[in-house]
């Protein structure tokens, strides 16, 4: 059945999401690029029992998918309303980090330099956790690699303290210590001289992102000489 496409629902980096039908949503890329890896990774990660949108069809050569409509807020948005709500919040994201990293990654995904062999998603952080009726759920799995857990986990900790918030400076001044708050409470469960040294190469790595601003630049760098050193102390 041929459904039409409705209003447009949100837009991310390089896609939109409209409206499907009931219970469904489309989603489709700007740019032409195919989107059949990503949706084999979330319906692989769906088969394992991970909490992810469920895939219904590939549209488009490839272009569009069409899934789940996942209704709630997103993490992120959670939290600067109820920043009392932090340290849960923190626990519960190392908790999907921690759930997602005991599936052994298929052969087919991309495989990091770090040689491991776990399913890791690579930008999982508040604003790719919904939070739905049936818990959270985590979207937006362009990256989805096989690799070593801690790559993944070391990451986000760089996505959580080192890019800018798109706010006023004000605001993002005084956003500043609740980040900070919310990168310690989720990285105190991976704490010592291993997630240090991969921290490093995490934080370097980003520092080379053609998209990060150049003070967003020099908080990586920063970043990852104090984890060189924690991590060789």
């Amino acid at each position: 059945m041929t459904r039409e496409v409705g209003p447009l629902l949100a837009s991310g980096r390089d896609g939109d999401i409209f409206e499907y039908g009931p219970g469904l949503v489309l989603r489709r890329t700007r740019d032409g690029r195919s989107l059949e890896n990503e949706a084999r990774v979330m319906s692989f990660a769906a088969e394992c029992g991970y909490p992810v949108p469920a895939v219904e069809d590939v549209l488009a050569d490839g272009t569009e998918i069409v899934m789940e409509r996942i209704d709630g807020p997103m993490m992120m948005d959670v939290m600067v309303k109820q920043p009392w709500t932090m340290a849960r919040s923190a626990s519960m994201l190392a908790d999907l980090h921690d759930s997602l990293h005991e599936i052994l990654a298929p052969g087919w995904l991309t495989q990091l330099p770090d040689g491991g062999d776990r399913f890791v998603h690579l930008d999982l952080h508040p604003m790719n956790v919904m939070l739905s009726a049936r818990g959270p759920v985590v979207i937006d799995w362009t990256n989805a690699s096989r690799g070593e857990a801690l790559t993944d986990t070391s990451l986000t900790y760089v996505l959580l303290t080192c890019p800018q918030m798109p706010a006023p400076r004000v605001v993002r001044a005084l956003a500043q210590p609740a980040r900070a708050f919310l990168a310690r409470m989720f990285a105190r469960r991976y704490r010592g001289p291993a997630f240090n040294a991969h921290l490093a190469v995490a934080a370097e790595m980003k520092a080379l992102d053609r998209n990060m601003l150049p003070t967003e630049v020099a908080a990586c760098q920063r970043l990852a000489i104090r984890a060189r050193r924690k991590s060789a102390g």
